[in-house]
């Protein structure tokens, strides 16, 4: 199976008043139809910036793509000027942001927000635009969705401004929806109700999914495959079933020790990952999560790990070999 979208050695920098942040370095993966990657990581760890490279919405200044590949279908989209990018945006490539009020132009009413870009990309007329737009919220669960175009992005709940958003993404049959935290601002009941409506809908369109969360639940319940960011790098990929049985870096343990387990007994303590992620403008030497590692090593203060398959299909960035019992009974099932 070829992937229809693949992201190779992509790094991106920020000029700032403390230096040149190096956001994103060197991440390379690849995303396949009707499967989703998760990108996961604390916050600051470089997943939205890497989706914004790949739609190339990197704002210059102060922001810079310094290297890498964006290859949708074999086209890099790093290549293209802004108007053919303008073209690839929301019909072949589509985003579902973090905050639907942010993305929703609270000026514009629904229909005009959903209509505009079939006009564009798909050269509707404005009634049939109206038609397919009425379709697209109905298929969202939105009810009533033909009366409701004519609303405003405030005279809707937040579960629904983002299905409407989903609506909007889906609005041009892309190939590729990135979903950027999708289910952040929203209650348990409405966040299973979004993913069950992601999941549904990426069957009946082929969809391949680049899904970025920090919710390992959300991971587990949508993902195919997963790749773990820290300090802008990948530091491990896997599929997520062996992700989750058997984690091969430090960081991606730290994360899943932190998780609470319906299985535990009450007795059971969560782990905690020590300090904090480092500042990216000013990167400790060698593996940058050295500081924060229980198992490193003097070699680690010095090197960076690359990226290394340690099985097939699993690769980590890390020196330390890896001991059943220093997980000892942490280790997550």
């Amino acid at each position: 199976m070829k992937p229809v979208l693949q992201v190779e050695d992509l790094s991106v920098e920020f000029d700032t008043d403390e230096g040149v942040v190096h956001a994103v370095q060197q991440v390379s993966f690849s995303l396949y139809r009707g499967r989703t990657l998760a990108l996961v990581g604390e916050s600051g760890c470089g997943k939205t910036v890497t989706s914004l490279a790949v739609m190339g919405l990197v704002p210059r200044p102060p922001g810079r793509i310094t290297s890498g590949r964006v290859l949708l279908e074999g086209q890099d989209l790093l290549q293209l000027s802004q108007a053919e990018l303008q073209r690839v945006r929301g019909r072949r490539v589509a985003m579902v942001f973090q905050d639907p009020m942010t993305a929703l132009n609270p000026f514009l009413t629904i229909g005009q927000q959903l209509t505009e870009a079939m006009q564009y990309h798909l050269r509707l007329s404005a009634r049939a635009a109206r038609r397919r737009a009425a379709e697209l919220l109905e298929r969202v669960g939105i009810p009533g969705a033909g009366k409701r175009l004519g609303d405003y992005p405030h005279q809707f709940s937040g579960g629904m401004r983002q299905r409407v958003v989903i609506a909007m993404a889906l609005a041009c049959h892309p190939q590729v929806v990135i979903a950027d935290e999708p289910t952040t601002a929203l209650d348990v009941t409405i966040q299973a109700q979004i993913l069950d409506l992601l999941r549904s809908l990426q069957q009946e369109e082929d969809l391949a999914v680049l899904l970025i969360t920090h919710d390992l639940g959300v991971v587990a319940d949508m993902s195919h495959h997963v790749a773990v960011m820290y300090a802008g790098r990948i530091v491990e990929q896997a599929p997520v079933e062996r992700l989750f049985a058997q984690p091969q870096h430090p960081y991606t343990h730290g994360l899943l020790g932190s998780v609470p387990r319906l299985d535990e007994t009450d007795s059971a303590r969560l782990t905690t990952l020590p300090g904090e992620p480092p500042n990216l403008a000013r990167l400790p030497s060698g593996c940058a999560f050295h500081p924060r590692c229980p198992f490193a090593e003097p070699r680690c203060r010095e090197e960076r790990p690359e990226l290394q398959q340690v099985a097939a299909d699993h690769a980590r960035a890390c020196f330390v070999a890896w001991r059943e019992q220093a997980q000892g009974t942490s280790r997550p099932k």
